[in-house]
């Protein structure tokens, strides 16, 4: 029951755009904009708290119970779980209401040793928030990455439904 539901909520969710705009074997660049009928601020509120939008099935732990996110500069999107942790991301700027930005190579990119800055921008958009994800992703050509950039995208396009989905 758990898992239809979120799959409604993600469903529901107005995603606007969501693509690879670039890829080459070194390197991916992903857009994603989805409007949220929530207000910059309590946006914002939910954005923080990842353990509330993030996918179960893209932590480590399986739980996203487990994520938290330290929103200033150098703070952490984390995961701690009894047996282990992982660093998901270092926050490189925080704008409160307004933007929030990572070191962020997520899951696999992290052995393979690329950097990621994701970026994640709020704005007003009538009574609520639009919302647009900007990630480049860079490595050597031994990365493969326009190969990966299509699953990369897949959970991002996820991601941006699910913190942009109404609370109901």
């Amino acid at each position: 029951m758990k898992s239809l539901f979120a799959a409604a909520l993600v469903l529901a969710a107005p995603v606007a755009a969501a693509e690879v705009t670039a890829s080459g074997p070194d390197h991916y660049v992903l857009k994603h904009e989805a409007v949220s009928d929530l207000a910059p601020e309590a946006l914002w509120k939910k954005l923080i708290r990842p353990e509330t939008w993030w996918h179960p099935d893209h932590t480590y732990s399986g739980d996203a119970a487990n994520l938290e996110l330290d929103a200033a500069a150098g703070g952490l999107w984390r995961e701690v779980w009894e047996g282990g942790s992982v660093s998901h991301g270092q926050v490189l700027l925080a704008k409160p209401g307004e933007q929030l930005r990572l070191d962020a190579p997520f899951g696999p990119l992290q052995e393979m040793g690329v950097a990621v800055v994701w970026t994640i921008t709020l704005s007003a958009e009538g009574a609520g928030t639009k919302v647009v994800f900007d990630e480049v992703a860079s490595g050597s050509s031994a990365s493969g990455l326009d190969a990966i950039a299509p699953a990369v995208d897949f959970v991002k396009s996820e991601a941006i439904a699910r913190l942009t989905a109404s609370p109901e």
